[in-house]
């Protein structure tokens, strides 16, 4: 088992902030580069091996959630991101995580709170379930009449055709993939593909369900894919099997 120390990358055009979450990460065994900006971070990325992002949302020229966006569009797109964000509304939350960022913070928060997002997202980053471990030969899972490409991360119909999924959508799917003909609970959902307590944040699952449901042509009342299962959650009702990439 690798000794590397985790690398993170704190991207926040305010000095102070960039300041006091890289010695505190530091001082709790990580190693932190910073970068003021858009163009920084793309610098540092080019040339670091980065294990995670922490990137502030409200920031001038290019805004967090366009360079988390442009993050999950290009050659870095594997890298997760943590968000720091001054708003406390839940749109907002969900934007983000429809962006592609894997967890988030809201400001005023606590060094120690933002540590522990670090090292659950990266723990989950690294946390392959049986099914996740799957060859490049067979890196399709199949399942009714879709199949899911787990390299590049969309869906394919019947005809070959690639439906592209936001980062929440991918996560979520996952999780259903990974659990299927198994009843999972709002909590458990939110817990597995955000590593966060569900109290605060509940309604986010249902309304990724919901986009999650038409990307698959699930209607409100035929269910084919994703049921609901009344006062319990949901359950994903298909079969899902691991197809060669040529099938």
């Amino acid at each position: 088992m690798s000794s590397r120390t985790d690398h993170v990358l704190v991207v926040d055009d305010d000095r102070d902030i960039r300041q006091m979450v890289g010695d505190y990460l530091r001082r709790n065994g990580l190693r932190v580069s910073q970068a003021a900006d858009g163009r920084e971070m793309r610098a540092t990325l080019d040339t670091s091996d980065i294990d995670l992002i922490v990137l502030d949302v409200m920031m001038p020229g290019e805004d967090g959630l366009s360079l988390c966006r442009n993050l999950r569009a290009g050659k870095h797109k594997a890298v997760p991101v943590v968000l720091l964000t001054a708003r406390d509304d839940e749109t907002d939350r969900i934007i983000g995580l429809e962006m592609g960022a894997d967890d988030y913070v809201t400001k005023p928060f606590s060094s120690r709170e933002l540590l522990a997002r670090i090292s659950s997202v990266i723990r989950r980053t690294r946390m392959l379930p049986p099914n996740l471990q799957v060859s490049e030969a067979s890196r399709l899972l199949g399942f009714g009449d879709w199949r899911l490409d787990t390299t590049a991360r969309h869906l394919l119909d019947a005809d070959g055709t690639a439906y592209p999924l936001s980062g929440a959508e991918f996560r979520l799917l996952r999780v259903f993939i990974d659990h299927p003909q198994r009843v999972l609970s709002r909590d458990q959902l939110l817990n597995l593909t955000q590593g966060r307590d569900a109290e605060m944040f509940d309604r986010s699952i249902d309304l990724l369900v919901s986009r999650l449901r038409q990307r698959l042509g699930d209607g409100a009342r035929e269910q084919t894919y994703i049921k609901t299962v009344r006062s319990e959650g949901y359950v994903f009702s298909q079969p899902v099997v691991l197809i060669g990439e040529d099938a």
